[in-house]
């Protein structure tokens, strides 16, 4: 048994690192389905649950210590991919359909958690569960540790997350050789001449990874001096906060062109994820069904609204489904989607997948606190 807390992180490091290689080297595909950061969640979970370590008191400091400091660092590094005037860009039509995404999967995650009657503990991970939905899995961390969700109530929520993200993309690819009958439908035209003006969103140079990792720790300290005197909700949610906006005014700035941020905001992601899993232990998987049932009623409601207002507002098929992709699947998986159409679209699966790591982490932050008031 581990009790020594830095043999501890060094064994959690070595699994995130294993199989986050593992993905991007062999590009099985049994990634697409159950993507590295569930195996790493699930592999820590295990190991928690055969007592491969002992929740002592000097591990129990270094698990809040690293997730910490961890946490505001890689909600910095994520948000200096966006850039905001080139979403802009993109054009009345697709920010319409975008701005239904986010709203649509807010209402259903409302009206289904309330329908439901989840307790407690489950109404908060389903604000996590909405933060990804809106953004992606660094959203959901963020917005999860915001609201004090359980580390088993997260692995529920991880767990749905990935069923019904498997089965919505399936069912997006499947849809679009119905793209012309859904447009006659709705009356709209196409929307391939609406980022004409839209570059690559791509990092191109050498990457500085310690200044980036100097950086955004200097951030994480701000983010929790902030905090501890000034209080938002509660503390954890004043230092997502803060690290957020700190995230989004940096990416006005030259410090966007350091690049790869986007690696070493990935690398924390795994690293946090891997500190959940293992506090995890489950002692039983009762009831996952019902959660993936209502995640899966949340997509019903989705749906029906987006198909709704693309009939008011006249939008393709192409324009509901990258933004709806966007949103539930994130960069990994909207500009395939976009490319499915045209690969000259690509460039808005991208754009629209990143805005959504700030609309995740403040979405998910809004559902969550709504879904908790249910329980009181």
């Amino acid at each position: 048994m581990i009790t020594n807390p830095f043999s501890y992180l060094f064994v959690l490091a070595i699994i995130a690192t294993f199989l986050s290689g593992l993905e991007q080297k062999t590009k099985w595909n049994f990634f697409k389905y159950i993507p590295a950061v569930v195996l790493i969640y699930a592999s820590t979970m295990l190991l928690a649950s055969f007592g491969l370590w002992e929740l002592n008191k000097e591990i129990n400091d270094i698990y809040k210590l690293t997730k910490t400091n961890l946490l505001p660092a890689m909600i910095f590094l994520m948000l200096l991919q966006v850039d905001i005037r080139q979403f802009l860009k993109l054009g009345k039509k697709l920010i319409i359909a975008y701005i239904l995404a986010v709203a649509s999967i807010a209402l259903g995650f409302i009206l289904i958690s309330l329908i439901l009657g989840f307790d407690k503990d489950m109404l908060g991970a389903f604000g996590a569960l909405a933060g990804s939905w809106m953004g992606g899995t660094a959203n959901m961390v963020a917005v999860g540790s915001a609201l004090g969700v359980s580390d088993e109530a997260f692995g529920y929520a991880l767990i749905v997350d990935s069923f019904n993200y498997t089965f919505w993309v399936a069912f997006l690819l499947f849809i679009v050789g119905f793209a012309n009958l859904f447009n006659k439908f709705t009356d709209a035209k196409s929307s391939d001449d609406a980022i004409n003006s839209i570059g690559c969103a791509c990092n191109i140079g050498a990457k500085r990874y310690w200044s980036l990792i100097i950086l955004s720790l200097a951030v994480s300290f701000f983010s929790q001096v902030i905090a501890q005197n000034i209080s938002i909700i509660n503390s954890t949610t004043t230092m997502v906060v803060t690290a957020t906006f700190s995230g989004v005014l940096a990416s006005f700035t030259r410090v966007r062109e350091i690049n790869g941020s986007s690696d070493i905001a990935t690398s924390m992601l795994y690293m946090l994820i891997a500190l959940i899993g293992s506090r995890a232990v489950f002692e039983s998987f009762e009831g996952i069904g019902f959660y993936v049932l209502g995640g899966f009623l949340i997509l019903v409601i989705h749906a029906l609204i987006m198909v709704a207002g693309a009939k008011i507002f006249k939008l393709d098929l192409f324009s509901i489904c990258v933004a709806s992709l966007s949103n539930i699947g994130g960069v990994a998986s909207a500009p395939i989607l976009a490319a499915a159409y045209n690969k000259s679209l690509v460039g808005v699966g991208v754009l629209m997948a990143i805005m959504g790591y700030i609309i995740g982490t403040f979405g998910g932050l809004f559902v969550g606190n709504i879904l908790e008031g249910f329980a009181k």
